[in-house]
């Protein structure tokens, strides 16, 4: 699997919605745009972590949007820096080799934070 290392090119469908989130600075953080953006409800129950592969997503984790920015953080920073994120009913599309026209309608997962997948097992689900 291959996390994002830059910001991701996003197409926007509409209107785009943004919602501020605070980071989650427990440990070091660094969002990409357009990577999947989590409330990771075993390391902090309000705030919010970046998705990449190697972050388990349990039932109980809510997935609250993709990334608007690339934002950076540090272990221990005061937990008051905000990242925005593009949330619903906002329609985000992602370049994929994944999935293509017969494929309109299937739940859509993330499988890391730079590739769409069909599997849902520990992966966050972004929408259709």
């Amino acid at each position: 699997m291959t996390d994002l290392t830059q910001n991701a090119y996003l197409r926007i469908k509409g209107n785009e919605y943004r919602k501020k989130y605070i980071i989650d600075t427990s440990d070091a953080q660094h969002f990409f745009r357009g990577q999947p953006v989590v409330i990771d409800q075993s390391a902090d129950t309000i705030n919010v972590t970046p998705y990449v592969n190697g972050v388990t997503v349990a039932p109980d984790d809510v997935f609250v949007g993709i990334a608007a920015e690339e934002k950076i953080t540090a272990s221990g920073d005061p937990e008051t820096t905000e990242i925005e994120v593009i949330d619903y009913p906002s329609i985000v599309g992602f370049p994929s080799a994944v999935f293509d026209n017969a494929d309109l309608g299937k739940t859509v997962y993330m499988s890391d934070s730079a590739v769409l997948s069909e599997t849902a097992a520990d992966n966050p689900q972004l929408g259709k």
